[in-house]
């Protein structure tokens, strides 16, 4: 099964908690504060890997955790870093994170390594916290959560040759051809339903990869089909070589479904139709075709609508007929042609609008149907979460953390009153005036 497309979700590890002790050894006076920092959590990274071809691993498999730090320990000793949980995808593979939409990263060449989710810093442990006031401190850290998010892994096949045109035009028996590649072959339309991927290798050294890219028809970018569905995979490539049909009794089907694939790629992407593309008018062995040829080539000089006339190579996929000189125009072309035309590579000029973005409140007060006060917010939970409320010494420092924000003055102009009950997370208090 050939997966494309998505969506998963990662975890990175909490970093270790830090640790309060104290340095006490025989014949050495006033040890004082020894414990240790936490470790670092695990992030999750992804590394394009050349040997997959697909996102079919993530099919059953969504869900990643990275591990959490070691915990401080004592005699200063700080806890162990966790390992990095490292995640194979493929070369072409671009990241989202759903909930924004932000593209994170784009996966191009091997060994590219996108870090999506950063594991939490350990916590300090109490020898962080000494100082001529508190020379002996009971207050540590817990390490801090990792982050959590769900992205969408998009994959758009690296081929340096696209094979675009209708269906049961002979994209697959072409790829079968001069690839190794298998792809499954009908009398009948649609039979290629996921793209095919081949290597070809002339006989001069040169080599280049070739994608049959299946489903295009009109109304493809809006649906129709499954040209939507596999038109990313087009974005890539750096040649297109556009298969006409030349056998069908109707004369004028080739240039209409000719038109008909250019005004879908257009439409997907206007920058598609200033790819190199070399008009390829298959099955030149059926009776028809001759005849079809010399009026398709009229058509396309008196097509005002191309800007620069396409070369056209007639070929036989079966008797192999001009098979050998489309290869050579095909690597020839590629040699001319930079990597990846895409939009951004085309733009000489780059420029960036910068928008003023209010800070995100520290928190927020809501009191639920029983009177009791929710605090929510990033910041405060994280405060919470990186708090030892063990140790009466950390939960003072908590107190005055929250006092700083204003959460007490906030909590009485909301109409909070003495004894009333203060809720963050699942941790509850009574609020004193």
């Amino acid at each position: 099964m050939f997966v494309d497309q998505i969506k998963i979700e990662v975890r990175a590890g909490k970093g270790g908690d830090g640790m309060v002790a104290f340095r006490r050894e025989k014949y050495v006076p006033n040890g004082g504060p020894a414990g240790g920092d936490g470790g670092r959590g695990g992030s999750i990274v992804l590394r394009v890997d050349e040997g997959l071809r697909t996102l079919m691993d993530f099919r059953y498999h969504h869900i990643f955790k990275a591990t959490d730090g070691g915990k401080g320990m004592i005699k200063q000793m700080t806890g162990r870093s966790a390992e990095d949980t490292v995640i194979s995808v493929p070369q072409g593979t671009t990241v989202r994170n759903t909930a924004t939409g932000i593209i994170m990263g784009d996966l191009v060449d091997a060994g590219d390594e996108l870090v999506v989710a950063a594991g939490g810093r350990g916590g300090r442990g109490n020898i962080r916290f000494a100082s001529p006031k508190n020379p002996a401190p009971e207050i540590a850290e817990n390490g801090e959560p990792g982050e959590k998010l769900e992205i969408e892994l998009e994959l758009k096949m690296l081929a340096d040759v696209g094979l675009v045109g209708f269906p049961s035009v002979g994209k697959s028996t072409f790829l079968s051809v001069v690839t190794g590649a298998k792809p499954k072959i009908a009398e009948y339309e649609f039979t290629t339903l996921v793209p095919n991927l081949g290597m070809v290798k002339l006989d001069d050294g040169r080599d280049f990869a070739m994608a049959d890219l299946p489903g295009l028809i009109a109304g493809a970018s809006k649906g129709v089909g499954l040209g939507l569905q596999f038109l990313r995979h087009i974005e890539r490539t750096r040649v297109i070589l556009h298969m006409v049909d030349m056998s069908n009794e109707d004369e004028d089907q080739a240039i209409t479904r000719f038109k008909a694939i250019n005004a879908e790629l257009a439409s997907y992407d206007p920058e598609l139709l200033k790819r190199p593309q070399i008009v390829v008018a298959t099955k030149m062995d059926l009776p028809n075709s001759a005849d079809n040829l010399a009026i398709f080539k009229q058509q396309l000089a008196a097509d005002d609508s191309l800007e620069v006339k396409p070369v056209l190579f007639p070929i036989s996929a079966i008797t192999h007929q001009g098979v050998a000189e489309l290869l050579q125009a095909t690597a020839k072309l590629l040699d001319e042609t930079p990597s990846f035309l895409m939009k951004d590579d085309a733009d000489e000029t780059v420029s960036e609008l910068y928008k003023f973005e209010e800070d995100e409140a520290p928190f927020e007060i809501n009191q639920d149907e029983y009177g009791v006060w929710i605090l929510t917010g990033n910041k405060i939970e994280r405060l919470f979460d990186m708090t030892d409320l063990d140790h009466e010494e950390s939960a003072m420092r908590f107190a005055r953390q929250l006092r700083s924000m204003g959460v007490d003055e906030a909590l009485r102009s909301a109409g909070a009153e003495t004894g009333d009950t203060v809720q963050i997370r699942k941790f509850t208090f009574d609020f004193v005036e």
